[in-house]
């Protein structure tokens, strides 16, 4: 009887993950202690940062949430950190936390629209190379102004219904009958090359949607969730975050259409595949009906999201309130004008972003042990110890690398708050001032106040040296910005769009594992990168 508790208990853990990956959790969890008092707090810092990254590399066996959350858990009981500092890192990004939560629960009730919109393309456009093209780009204007991981949403429900659409045409199935889409046992024999030369299109498609996620979710404030994160840090309103982040986004932005373009041209890297013909035909006609059984209540909706867009576009430009309110007032006007009235209905707009929200406080209790252990010290002196072009350099260099194999928004957290610790200490350190350097960065990364105000008060040489100081900042906030949002996308680990990509009910009926994404990506991630690591170094 004993023994099958503990069976039970064992099966329970973590649930459907690995027995091996079980095993090293519990390693981990036993170690720390181990090492908290046989070594020193400083190194089991380190360590629990490597287990951390571990658990988000490790995605894909287990959501990084329930491991991640026991071992910062575990950090806060050892006292590597504490509750207090833990609630001060999540205060002091609640604004993130509101995006993600309202931002994200708001575009979901616009994804009539965006499916409208993606499914026009598909059926209407004839061109591969355009079709592709045109996907990238809106994928990257959507990015900028909504949300990366909705967009991606819903390229992914429009592709899943043509492929489910076909699938059971050349199966000899209805809609209404159970069908298994990943199995190809009933496909027509005639119909099978048509229906690989499809999975290949739809792959092609679903990745050049997702890189022009990336590709626009690293120009403005909302694009991605470190960008609110580091505009936060820096006092930048929409505006200003976009005009800092120019010199690096533009010059990428137009690197991965033309990569785009080359792929598909030239047919390498696993793209260039066609939509057959009779494909082409059947989903047309099948949109044509869609759109018809719409009626003129489904074309209200449609209007409506469409007006409701151009309201969030404009809201987010003159900066009328935190993102996340914006967020809340899109989710009520859509909610209310739309007839969405049942709690149910509105409780699935939340879904997805909940459980991220959770994982996004689980990282700042990993920031709140690196900074309380001053984990990262050593190495930020250093890189600010480079000069000039080659500290943005480093900073693009090893904010992209950790990207690749972590999460983006965990390694802009930490850089961001690290870096801008240092440059309190720095600003401090200027004679006269007057003031505490917390209280002159406040001052300085206030969104209200012009920085020449900020420093009006200070002598000449102090103003002089401060702004000095400010100016290397906003510097390295960009390349911490781009060298987080651009390398990442090598791997599904670094970029939360790709990773929901990965595990969405279409990777498997279109063939779409790990590897084949990372080769896919290949070519964007070379381009990509290396456009901005040319532009951190000759245009910032």
């Amino acid at each position: 009887m004993q023994q099958s508790n503990i069976q039970a208990f064992a099966s329970n853990f973590l649930g459907n993950a690995p027995t091996w990956y079980k095993l090293v959790i519990i390693s981990f969890l036993v170690l720390n202690p181990c090492l908290m008092y046989a070594v020193n707090p400083f190194v089991t810092g380190w360590v629990l940062i490597a287990e951390f990254i571990f658990t988000l590399a490790m995605a894909l066996k287990c959501y990084p949430l329930p491991a991640g959350g026991l071992l910062a858990f575990e950090a806060v009981v050892m006292g590597l950190t504490s509750t207090e500092t833990v609630y001060h890192e999540a205060l002091k990004n609640f604004e993130v936390i509101l995006l993600l939560i309202f931002m994200v629960a708001g575009i979901y009730f616009m994804k009539d629209f965006l499916q409208f919109t993606f499914t026009r393309i598909l059926v209407r456009v004839r061109s591969k190379l355009v079709i592709s093209l045109l996907f990238t780009l809106a994928g990257a204007v959507l990015s900028a102004f909504l949300d990366a991981l909705t967009v991606t949403a819903v390229i992914i429900a429009v592709a899943y219904g043509f492929y489910n659409i076909y699938h059971r045409y050349a199966s000899g199935k209805t809609m209404q009958c159970t069908h298994d889409l990943c199995s190809d046992h009933k496909v027509k024999e005639k119909s099978r090359a048509e229906l690989q030369e499809f999975r290949a299109f739809l792959r092609n498609l679903m990745m050049h949607g997702a890189v022009g996620t990336a590709l626009g979710g690293v120009c403005t404030l909302v694009g991605e969730p470190q960008n609110l994160l580091i505009g936060g840090e820096m006092g930048w309103h929409f505006v200003t975050f976009f005009l800092k982040v120019v010199p690096v986004s533009m010059p990428v932005l137009a690197t991965g259409l033309l990569t785009c373009v080359a792929v598909e041209y030239f047919h390498i890297f696993g793209y260039g595949a066609k939509l057959p013909g009779n494909i082409r035909s059947h989903l047309l006609e099948t949109a044509v009906q869609m759109e018809e059984k719409q009626g003129r209540k489904g074309k209200i909706k449609l209007i409506v999201q469409a007006l409701t867009g151009v309201w969030l576009v404009l809201a987010l430009a003159l900066h009328l309130g935190a993102v996340g309110i914006i967020g809340l007032s899109v989710i009520i006007l859509l909610t209310a004008f739309n007839g969405v009235v049942e709690e149910h209905q509105l409780g699935k707009a939340f879904e997805e972003a909940l459980p991220f929200t959770a994982l996004l406080v689980v990282f700042f209790a990993i920031v709140a042990v690196i900074h309380d252990q001053g984990l990262f010290h050593p190495i930020i002196e250093y890189v600010l110890s480079l000069k000039g072009q080659t500290q943005l350099v480093a900073y693009y260099c090893a904010n992209g690398l950790l990207s690749a194999i972590s999460d983006n928004v965990f390694v802009a957290t930490v850089y961001i708050s690290e870096t801008k610790l240092h440059f309190i200490n720095a600003l401090g350190a200027i004679p006269n001032i007057g003031m505490t350097g917390q209280a002159l960065m406040d001052k300085l990364t206030d969104p209200n106040m012009a920085r020449a105000d900020a420093v009006a008060g200070l002598p000449q040489a102090a103003a002089t040296q401060a702004l000095d100081l400010m100016r290397n900042l906003d510097k390295l906030a960009v390349a911490i910005n781009t060298g987080t949002n651009i390398p990442s996308v090598a791997t599904p680990n670094g970029q939360a769009a790709f990773l929901f990509l990965l595990t969405s009910a279409l990777a498997p009926v279109i063939r779409l594992s790990y590897g084949r994404m990372v080769w896919l990506a290949l070519p964007y991630t070379i381009t990509m990168s290396l456009a901005g690591l040319a532009a951190v170094n000759y245009l910032l």
